[in-house]
């Protein structure tokens, strides 16, 4: 009785003839030779027909220990020891590494005890006592595994439950009466309309199997994050850690004001022409931003202030209120410094922070690609300076791992004095990771901060510390369509090599 169909047509055979039915499933599959898992199947598949009825029983056993299961598949350590005893003998460190330092240990004394080996102090070597040896214990620990221990000596129950091989454990097993639909001939029913059935009509006539519409599906396999997602998450982790507050990031389509003229940006700055700007035509709301607000701005670009000339041209609102796909998550810093300086209460202190995607109109290679994703940190505060900036870039870009920064000063329209970041990349060498610098007044003063209150902030892109945290060449093979779903499923754990 080997298939699923045997087994079944095998039960239903005995319990023809069987006025008490199978008592025992576990006698029975012993009886037959058969595996009393697959009895088991066999069994419930004919019980939801109703072909039979079965009641779960249970009794103490005597089991294996994990330990005598392994000895039941390779025998006991004594026997290993005396199979591993050449002829000629052996010593005992070539004995240790043929059968391991626990088998040695463990079977030595027993073969020592049993007379199966001897130790010649002259030769130093182990030889064989006896010619032949049978492993009883094992023998008894396979029978005791297959069969159960009604046949096995007491005494050696008792020596075996000594030396912790076998224990009382619970054994389940089942009594098979005949059901109310009993039958000694056993019907297939058909699971679903084959092509064979459609092209002979057997279709009509085939006896199909109930649908149990009240079983549970199949498990879905639950998403996964990326392995930039995963990065986000741990730094967000550290910047909360450092005691910065999450800025909101749910824009990505941003006027030109906020991502540019906010930032003492001219208009006329090469970075806002078509060639570095993603320009959106469609939709096109009206320009939301406080007139007095707007203004302030204006007139710093045209004429400056706070000690400042501007930049002496004629700033047009068409040109602001022109929207783009953001360049960088400073126009969420903006806005937020805004509503900062206009609180209810006044000015207070803030540190603040953004991870989220930005597109710019680059060309790609193996670091650029057209949108990336943007770390920025902003810290608000009375008297702060470019030494604050150093210690809270170099105290960041610590705890993420990356100790080794070098600092280059740089020009960017809304800060000054400002730094670029530079690490080394193992492959790619020494490359840019991030940039940084102190807010200009002439950024500051049109929101209305007070004139004491100095900003410092740094970006950086997350997909470049990425890169050189787990060695990848080419960007295009850690996001973008090239990257292969499995990659997100398959992605190691972020480890930070944090202080």
């Amino acid at each position: 009785m080997s298939g699923a169909g045997d087994l079944r047509q095998g039960l239903l055979a005995t319990l023809n003839v069987a006025a008490a039915g199978i008592e025992d499933s576990f006698g029975y599959a012993l009886g037959t030779g058969v595996n009393h898992v697959a009895l088991v199947g066999a069994m419930k598949s004919l019980e939801s027909k109703g072909m039979v009825v079965s009641t779960q029983l249970q009794r103490e056993v005597l089991q294996l220990t994990p330990e005598a299961e392994g000895y039941a598949a390779a025998g006991t350590p004594e026997y290993q020891l005396w199979l591993a005893v050449p002829e000629a003998g052996i010593t005992e460190p070539d004995l240790k590494a043929a059968v391991g330092e626990a088998v040695f240990k463990i079977g030595k004394n027993t073969c020592m005890k049993n007379q199966w080996l001897q130790f010649d102090k002259a030769s130093k070597l182990y030889t064989r006592k006896e010619a032949l040896v049978a492993d009883v214990v094992g023998e008894q620990l396979r029978q005791i595994r297959d069969t159960g221990a009604e046949s096995v000596d007491p005494a050696l129950i008792k020596d075996l439950k000594k030396r912790q091989l076998v224990d009382l454990g619970t054994q389940t097993y089942f009594s098979i009466q005949k059901g109310p639909k009993f039958s000694v001939v056993l019907e297939e029913e058909a699971t679903d309309v084959t092509k064979a059935m459609l092209a002979d009509g057997s279709w009509k006539t085939a006896k199909f199997k109930p649908v149990n519409l009240r079983s549970l599906g199949a498990d879905i396999g639950g998403g996964h994050l990326h392995l930039l997602m995963k990065m986000r998450a741990e730094y967000r982790k550290i910047l909360l850690e450092m005691g910065f507050s999450e800025m909101p990031t749910n824009r990505f389509v941003e006027s030109s004001f906020w991502n540019f003229d906010s930032l003492f940006q001219p208009q006329s700055h090469p970075a806002r022409d078509a060639h570095d700007t993603f320009f959106v035509s469609y939709p096109t709301p009206p320009l939301q931003v406080p007139e007095d607000y707007l203004q302030r701005v204006k007139t710093m670009h045209e004429t400056g202030g706070s000690g400042s000339i501007g930049y002496r041209y004629d700033w047009k609102r068409e040109e602001a209120q022109k929207y783009i796909l953001r360049t960088h998550t400073t126009a969420v810093s903006a806005r937020m410094l805004y509503q900062i300086a206009n609180q209810p209460g006044g000015f207070k202190p803030i540190k603040l922070f953004s991870i989220d995607r930005v597109f710019r109109n680059e060309t790609l290679d193996a670091t650029h690609l057209a949108e990336f994703h943007q770390v920025e940190g902003v810290v608000a505060d009375y008297g702060l300076g470019l030494g604050d900036l150093i210690g809270v870039i170099t105290e960041f870009f610590s705890r993420v791992g990356i100790k080794d920064i070098k600092l280059k000063s740089a020009y960017n329209p809304y800060t000054e004095p400002s730094m670029e970041i530079f690490s080394n990349h193992p492959v790619l060498g020494l490359k840019e990771i991030g940039n940084s610098g102190v807010f200009r007044p002439e950024m500051l003063a049109p929101m209305g901060l007070p004139p004491g209150v100095r900003v410092i902030a740094w970006g950086l892109s997350l997909e470049r510390p990425t890169m050189i945290t787990y060695g990848f060449n080419n960007i295009r093979d850690l996001f973008g369509h090239k990257v292969k779903l499995t990659m997100s499923k398959h992605a190691p754990i972020v480890r930070l090599d944090k202080k």
